[in-house]
């Protein structure tokens, strides 16, 4: 009977599952590397063996960018699930009630919407969160995230997706540049000074004032952007002060344009993506998790009336 389970629980190698593991959920040998600190000449070679002893092919290597083989695709969520679930237990065991929840989230999510917000969030959960400002796609599984807020056209399957915030596009200034007038003209808006900032780059729905105009039908020439930045919260930071008007998302300067800071060029608007909440199900402080997203979904920004057609 030993012997019989013995032989039922022969595993390859672990260092073969977790090296397999990680450059399957990365897709890139380089970035699985990284997170285990090895090279990525240890990573192959060790992937490599994992076929050897499966006698199947894991990966298909080229053409570049690498990508799940049939046996990869089916071998790859069993695994991640299953070190996922190892992981937990183990969370299980010495899980701190009283520590702190580490939510990543956007910079500009941070800077301009939670940052204001935070202290009321520990007075009303009284939990202790720990803040990690981040526009690059967060990886639950490996980096010590438990909560990653992050805007999506729709959820993932990797992980729970909860549904924060809806978003839309508005063009915005500071007061000064409207000169006593309510609300500008699409052509008008164009001849301010227009900021612009990288956001998702390689996006092809990515807002930009081609976008606005097409939506908004005007009939300008190409528009002349005065200034670019690489961070939304510095486009926004100079819209504020003065500096020309900018595309932004209307849950990020809610505060701003509630307190006139900012003020809306027009009614025109793209709609933007959805903010969501995300995190794994197997995570051992799930009920306090359970909790942090209860008090996001209450902060919920009710969208006033627009045109939603843009796509």
């Amino acid at each position: 009977m030993i012997q019989e389970i013995a032989t039922l629980r022969k595993l390859p190698p672990l260092h073969g599952l977790r090296a397999f593991e990680a450059a399957a959920r990365h897709l890139h040998f380089t970035r699985a590397a990284e997170e285990l600190h090895l090279t990525p000449t240890a990573i192959s070679h060790q992937v490599r063996q994992l076929e050897e002893i499966l006698g199947v092919e894991l990966f298909r290597r080229y053409p570049r960018p690498v990508k799940l083989s049939p046996a990869g695709e089916k071998l790859f969520p069993v695994l991640r699930d299953s070190l996922d679930r190892i992981a937990a237990a183990l969370g299980q065991l010495s899980d701190d009630e009283d520590g702190p929840l580490r939510l990543s989230v956007t910079m500009a999510f941070a800077s301009r919407w939670l940052m204001p917000r935070l202290p009321h969030l520990r007075d009303e959960t009284g939990l202790m969160i720990e803040i990690e400002a981040d526009d690059l796609v967060a990886d639950l599984h490996a980096s010590g995230i438990d909560m990653a807020i992050r805007y999506a056209e729709r959820s993932g399957a990797d992980a729970e997706w909860h549904r924060l915030f809806p978003d839309r596009i508005l063009p915005v200034c500071a007061p000064g540049l409207l000169s006593g007038q309510d609300k500008l003209s699409p052509d008008e808006i164009l001849a301010l000074p227009l900021l612009h900032y990288r956001w998702r780059s390689g996006a092809a729905n990515a807002p930009s004032w081609e976008r606005w105009q097409a939506h908004a039908g005007a009939d300008r020439g190409r528009p002349h952007i005065t200034q670019t930045f690489s961070e939304e919260v510095h486009a926004l930071d100079a819209a504020v002060a003065g500096q020309g008007a900018v595309l932004a998302s209307e849950l990020l300067v809610s505060d701003q344009l509630n307190a006139g800071t900012l003020v809306p060029l027009s009614d025109i608007a793209l709609p933007g993506p959805t903010y969501w909440a995300v995190f794994l199900a197997s995570h051992p402080a799930k009920e306090r998790l359970q909790i942090l997203l209860e008090w996001f979904r209450k902060q919920a920004l009710p969208l006033q009336a627009t045109d939603q057609s843009a796509t």
